[in-house]
């Protein structure tokens, strides 16, 4: 065991030695497999970066949840022929029948308008949602150390109390705790309680928030009706929309009959809503089908820049056949000298294997770095995962001990004699 070890040992420092006399080349021939390996990891952990924005994301809406929501229908379908007023979306009524499902947990309600929110000089634009107290354990909304969430007696009352997104936080407060002091919305002054933990949002991800939740503000439902009224009016366009409720968030409390109170759901909107001014939401089901796309999405990733290794391992069977030709002489030499045949197939595939090795782990540090490149001025969620890196690394190995086989073969089946007159 011993002998066969320095026996190995002997042949990677000779093909090492080989590969380090045509450094230039050497390296030219193992790029390939640098590009391929680099890439193969940068595309998976990209693919899985976006991934994972869109399952968190729907995930943050509760697995246990369905969302109904108001849907403006064509104008046609919504206003009389003179006025400029539409009316449509979810009503109390929707509410009190949703309720009495028996396989509701609890459902929550919102009020939602847009709004410049100014704090001294400083505004932002933001979206001020009108709920109630349910609504941050129903949506899995969490508030920082020192504030709280809406409550009971503030809903009641109809308390000018606000909970503000991070975003807003970070905008309208960088320095400082924000807590106590206060917001301006419309001319009205609000009194922050609390600031809501950040939620990933992502942009391209098709998920159900079409805006930032990390913009919103949270205020009581009966609040909201006091001071915004249940109007909504774009001054610019003159146009005027009245929506009871923009939101309903239904918890069912067994998973396994969630698909069935979404249908019914369906069933109980239909026969009273004659146009389409509604729609549900399952997050469960479309997690499901973000997961399924997960996969097929890292297999297409995976798989095109797969074909990049391949490329890289042509190259290094195309320069090992080149290889055999040049050293025919130095083959004929050590065959006569007594090395067998599987010495010369071992000594030409531990060249090409040094040579795939060599580059997989160059690639797998490009392949590290460049996710973090992506992260840091593109602003995406990269994630390198170890099986891509395992992946990638062995299948370059692989790369170069299938295609270094056929060149040794050639080299180890050559005449001695013949090899030995070679000039």
């Amino acid at each position: 065991m011993k002998l066969d070890i320095l026996h190995i040992i002997r042949i990677i420092r000779f093909g090492g030695k080989n590969l380090w006399l045509h450094k230039l080349r050497s390296f030219l021939t193992m790029l390939g497999i640098v590009l391929g390996v680099a890439s193969v990891i940068a595309m998976l952990a990209i693919g899985e970066g976006a991934s994972f924005e869109a399952r968190e994301m729907i995930k943050q809406l509760g697995s246990n949840n369905i969302i109904v929501q108001s849907v403006k229908p064509p104008r046609e379908a919504t206003s009389q022929s003179n006025s400029f007023l539409d009316v449509y979306g979810l009503v109390p009524s929707d509410f009190a029948k949703i309720s009495s499902i028996p396989s509701v947990e609890n459902i929550v309600s919102t009020w939602e308008t847009k709004q410049e929110i100014w704090h001294l000089a400083g505004n932002t634009t933001g979206r001020v949602v009108g709920t109630n107290p349910d609504y941050a354990q129903t949506t899995n909304l969490n508030v920082e150390n020192g504030g709280r969430f809406i409550n009971k007696v503030d809903m009641d009352m109809g308390k000018p109390v606000v909970v503000i997104g991070s975003s807003i936080k970070n905008a309208l407060f960088p320095i400082g705790n924000p807590i106590g002091e206060k917001i301006k919305i419309k001319g009205n002054y609000f009194t922050i309680i609390g600031i809501a933990e950040a939620k990933i949002f992502s942009k391209g991800a098709e998920t159900f928030e079409a805006e930032d939740i990390n913009f919103d503000v949270y205020i009581p439902l009966n609040t909201a009706r006091i001071y915004f009224g249940e109007f909504d009016v774009k001054m610019r366009t003159r146009e005027a929309s009245w929506v009871k409720f923009h939101r309903f968030i239904v918890r069912v409390a067994d998973i396994n009959k969630i698909m069935a109170t979404s249908t019914l759901i369906n069933n109980i909107l239909e026969s009273t809503h004659k146009k389409s001014d509604y729609e549900i939401l399952v997050p469960l089901a479309q997690l499901k089908q973000e997961e399924h796309r997960a996969k097929i999405f890292s297999i297409v990733l995976g798989s095109i820049a797969a074909i990049s290794l391949i490329v890289g391992g042509v190259g290094i069977m195309n320069i090992m056949l080149a290889t055999v030709t040049e050293r025919t002489r130095e083959i004929g030499i050590r065959r006569a000298l007594g090395a067998k045949r599987r010495d010369i197939i071992y000594q030409f595939v531990t060249e090409a294997v040094i040579l795939s090795a060599a580059g997989g782990f160059i690639g797998v540090i490009i392949g590290v770095i460049i996710p973090q490149i992506v992260s840091r001025f593109a602003g995406m969620v990269t994630i390198v995962t170890l099986w891509s890196v395992l992946l990638a690394f062995l299948i370059s190995v692989a790369v170069g001990l299938t295609f270094g086989i056929f060149p040794a073969r050639k080299a180890a089946l050559l005449d001695p004699i013949e090899a030995l007159r070679y000039e």
